[in-house]
């Protein structure tokens, strides 16, 4: 929701602010799901919404949600916390694979792909009452010992999929009291209003 929101406040896009907030036809989709188009979910799906519908408008938000005929916008977004060599091949594959299907229902949607990476000294994992830290060790790893392996990969096996790529770099435990971080905040913002700009670019030549 937010990323919608964002991308309404920078107001690079004509069309994308009049399609949100004067005609109101552009909706974030509720379920991430293309009304008759088999497809697997998108996290965030943005497009025409079915006629007769009315949007959702939420408290404090502009963008409403509601079911969609069409898609303009798909997002995908992946968490790598630990283990990350280990999932690799998977999550550059579910990545890929996620932009067809975007795709599936015809026209040219703005795929998007997001990607954090964790990069914490430490990290526990938790399976009922059993917990699994990283070691350090060779099948146990630190978060900070995989993340530019994985960053790396991801980058030459899933971002050229995308319109665009986006690369989260966060730091965070998983032990009490969950300390939480970004590995770059400056370099964060940066990255991420440059795809914003990119997008509202890319939304007003192709909608």
């Amino acid at each position: 929701m937010h990323f919608y929101e964002d991308l309404l406040s920078i107001r690079r896009s004509s069309k994308y602010v009049e399609a949100v907030r004067v005609h109101r036809d552009r909706v974030l989709n509720v379920q991430n799901q293309t009304r008759g188009i088999k497809a697997r979910r998108g996290d965030g799906t943005f497009g025409q919404i079915i006629p007769g519908e009315t949007p959702i408008i939420d408290p404090g938000y502009i963008v409403g949600r509601g079911p969609i005929a069409t898609l303009e916008i798909g997002i995908e977004v992946k968490i790598l916390a630990k283990a990350m060599i280990k999932q690799i091949d998977r999550v550059a594959s579910d990545l890929r694979s996620q932009v067809g299907q975007f795709r599936r229902g015809g026209g040219q949607p703005i795929c998007v792909g997001i990607v954090g990476i964790n990069q914490a000294d430490k990290y526990v994992s938790y399976e009922r009452d059993r917990q699994w830290p990283t070691t350090g060790r060779s099948g146990y790893l630190h978060p900070c010992q995989e993340a530019e392996v994985a960053e790396r990969r991801l980058e030459a096996e899933a971002k050229p999929s995308f319109d665009e790529f986006l690369v989260i770099r966060f730091k965070a435990t998983n032990f009490p009291p969950f300390p939480f971080a970004w590995a770059d905040l400056r370099g964060l913002r940066l990255d991420y209003g440059a795809i914003l700009t990119r997008i509202s670019s890319e939304y007003q030549r192709r909608f």
